[in-house]
């Protein structure tokens, strides 16, 4: 019998890596004669790089939201719900963490399939927080008094402003993107801006270079950092034996009478390549890692951060987590979901970079802030268009 074998790409890092490696194995097990390798990419590349340049090498990719306008547009992956019978994808919509499933819906097409759902969540070392004889904080004021004494770490990269951002104009009052002139208004744009001044001014400057792995991996290496008020949950390092400390993750704190924050959702789906020698294989073994059954055993106990809900209030998946989905559910229900328009990565590319040039290096004012991120967001709307595959 002749070896069929499928590529896969996705990000380098365990939570992203490891689960697909060992359901790959399984599945070859399961359905001899069919192999499939998996590539991985840094976590920046998978933010950065055109997606679409993937789909003539690859027959399986991992995916991040906000591209589903893109790939409507070019239609370089398979409209799942063409493919795969209607009760699994309704199934899988029923399921949801929070709008993972339906981001990956658009223009009317399923476009891809939640696997690995994830919010800017709270984690913090219990040992140090009891040894400081410090409460876990759950209010903003908790989180400066944390930051004032040198004790918080968090992400503080362009595209984790950008995010954050956004959290804090749904906390200043109003939701971005409800014109195509601004990204926020500006009363909203500024108070948020300003809120981010306060913390962001009493952190390390290294936090400035530090994605959320990064964060993590400081706060589980080292017993320098207590707390870290929002960053995207990697339960990863609530496990056992993945880091010398493990860290434990809860909710967002409250935020004035606002009730508590809203992170904006990210987590991967997995897609299919339009371009796929081996479309049958391809989606044999996207329905099956996605599956409930999968996602609350297998995917999970070998590293995953499932997209499917069964698998978050799972008992088992808690217990080996240490209750990282039942701690951080909530968030994700409240998550907000970012735009997804041909055109939006664009914006998100760059659209950080005036809020760390005002964090960090302190140029510029909210009022210039705001109007070189509405000027990006304005180009954003024609000009990933002009590009092709």
């Amino acid at each position: 019998m002749s070896e069929l074998a499928l590529r896969g790409i996705t990000w380098g890092h365990s939570r992203g890596y490891t689960p697909l490696v060992a359901a790959a194995q399984r599945f070859s097990e399961l359905c001899p004669g069919v192999t499939i390798s998996w590539d991985k990419r840094t976590l920046q590349q998978f933010a950065d790089y055109p997606i679409e340049r993937l789909t003539k090498d690859y027959d399986l990719l991992i995916i991040d939201h906000p591209w589903v306008g893109r790939a409507a547009g070019l239609g370089c992956v398979l409209p799942l719900d063409e493919h795969l019978p209607a009760a699994y994808i309704k199934e899988q919509a029923d399921n949801s963490v929070s709008y993972s499933h339906h981001s990956y819906n658009y223009d009317g097409h399923q476009w891809a399939l939640a696997i690995d759902a994830a919010t800017p969540v709270a984690s913090y070392r219990a040992d140090l927080l009891d040894k400081a004889g410090v409460k876990i904080p759950d209010t903003w004021d908790d989180v400066i008094a944390i930051a004032r004494q040198g004790r918080l770490a968090v992400p503080a990269i362009p595209i984790d402003l950008l995010m954050n951002f956004y959290m804090f104009c749904i906390a200043s009052g109003s939701r971005p993107f409800q014109t195509e002139e601004k990204v926020i208004d500006e009363t909203t744009g500024q108070a948020a801006l300003e809120t981010m001044r306060e913390l962001y001014s009493l952190i390390d400057e290294k936090f400035f270079y530090a994605n959320p792995i990064a964060v993590a991996e400081y706060m589980s290496a080292t017993d320098d950092y207590w707390y870290c008020p929002f960053a995207y949950g990697y339960s990863n390092y609530s496990r056992d034996g993945y880091a010398k400390h493990r860290l434990t993750y809860t909710d967002l704190v409250n935020f004035g009478n606002r009730g508590r924050l809203r992170s904006t959702i990210g987590g991967t789906g997995l897609a299919v390549s339009s371009y796929s020698q081996h479309r049958q294989q391809a989606l044999a073994f996207a329905e099956w890692i996605v599956s409930p059954t999968i996602q609350s055993t297998f995917y999970v106990e070998h590293g995953g951060q499932p997209g499917h809900r069964l698998a978050w209030i799972n008992d088992k998946a808690n217990r080996l987590t240490y209750n990282y989905f039942y701690n951080t559910l909530p968030a994700m229900e409240r998550g907000y979901m970012r735009p997804r328009y041909d055109g939006y990565l664009y914006f998100q590319d760059h659209g950080g970079d005036p809020i760390r040039e005002f964090l960090m290096k302190e140029r510029g004012s909210t009022v210039s802030t705001l109007a070189a991120i509405d000027r990006l967001y304005r180009e954003s709307l024609t000009k990933e268009r002009k590009l092709t595959v």
